[in-house]
């Protein structure tokens, strides 16, 4: 820490993005704040952070001077396979471009017959080991959450580099009734100057603090209905449209943080979030009418709804969508764009590699 308080203090910024996904999955679809994180709202949370720690008079003696992403990605021919996948990717990209952030992305590998990142979290420490290095950052922030970091923070503590970690610690069950865990290594903990419990953060903030909490989060453009509304019953019909002979359109019936049943006979037929197109999940309400295809659940063999959009329920028609629109729409996939991106993630967990359940190796 300098002892000149007016000096500059910087930061770099190193996102593990595949766990920087899942975490702002979780805040979108399972937790009650239903909003995903922003990229902004993060980095100004971590400026006005650090000021504090470092005993500066405010954040403008703060900078992010370098900021990095990191993750696996889909080659674009098995992008092009994935309906909006390359398009969403290349939203977020801008987001990511608006806010000063570097891309680093290496193709995603088969493993088992699932794709999987190989060789990230190296070259995140190694980038970041040799730009604290170069740069001489005052502190370095990761958002991470995997052991293998340790040797990283032990090297940047030798260079004399504060290292902050933003940890969270959650855990839900998901569609099938399997508890999922998320925790941060302890490990990793112990080594960083500063461990920041985000979880704990964001679950009980206070008065002098609930509004910076509360701008880590993408600010909604309208409040829209209240989520307990919901629409009257509509007469029950189900055809498949006579221009494309593999779509149905049926009804709403259930939503689940994060996942939905469309009724359709003779079994209602699971959704989940990642394959709602043109309209975000959380925006949907029982008795929409849905236009969808049916596929199949691989784990168990039954029939689910994929490929879900929102439809007109006089015409019978998918919904159209301005030019504007679709500027500014967004999809569970799909980024929130006006004038500048503003940040959301795409969502299509089938073709991204998961996270760990338990990112914790001493648990």
């Amino acid at each position: 820490m300098s002892n000149n308080p007016s000096s500059l203090t910087t930061i770099g910024v190193f996102y593990d993005g595949n766990y920087f996904l899942h975490v702002s999955n979780y805040y979108n679809y399972i937790h009650e704040r239903q909003r995903r994180i922003s990229i902004r709202g993060l980095h100004s949370f971590i400026r006005e952070l650090v000021a504090e720690l470092e005993g500066k008079s405010n954040a403008r003696q703060c900078q992010i001077v370098d900021a990095h992403y990191f993750r696996g990605r889909m080659s674009a021919s098995e992008a092009s396979t994935k309906g909006n996948q390359l398009y969403y990717d290349r939203v977020f990209d801008d987001i990511l471009m608006w806010e000063g952030v570097i891309t680093h992305y290496l193709p995603l590998v088969s493993v088992s017959g699932r794709k999987r990142e190989k060789g990230i979290d190296v070259w995140l420490a190694l980038d970041a080991y040799e730009l604290a290095m170069y740069k001489k950052f005052d502190v370095v922030v990761l958002i991470a959450s995997d052991g293998d970091y340790v040797p990283l923070a032990r090297k940047l503590n030798t260079l004399g580099t504060r290292v902050m970690v933003l940890a969270w610690e959650f855990e839900y069950n998901d569609d099938f009734g399997n508890l999922r865990t998320t925790r941060t290594s302890q490990d990793l903990l112990r080594e960083v100057t500063y461990p920041i419990l985000m979880h704990e953060l964001i679950n009980n903030p206070n008065e002098d603090n609930a509004e910076l909490i509360d701008s880590i989060f993408v600010q909604k453009q309208a409040e829209g209905e209240n989520v307990s509304y919901q629409k009257p019953a509509p007469k029950r019909t189900f055809r498949r449209p006579e221009e494309d002979e593999e779509y149905h359109t049926s009804y709403i019936i259930s939503l689940k943080p994060g996942y939905g049943f469309i009724e359709y006979p003779d079994n209602n037929l699971f959704f989940h979030y990642s394959e709602v197109q043109g309209v975000d999940f959380n925006e949907l309400r029982v008795n929409d009418l849905v236009r969808f295809q049916i596929g199949k659940n691989e784990e168990t063999g039954q029939n689910i709804a994929v490929r879900v959009s929102l439809v007109d329920a006089e015409s019978q028609d998918t919904i159209p969508v301005s030019k504007e629109e679709q500027e500014m729409d967004v999809t569970s996939e799909e980024p929130q764009m006006v004038e500048e991106p503003q940040e959301e993630l795409p969502t299509t967990e089938e073709d991204t590699p998961e996270p760990e359940e338990v990112f914790d190796e001493e648990a």
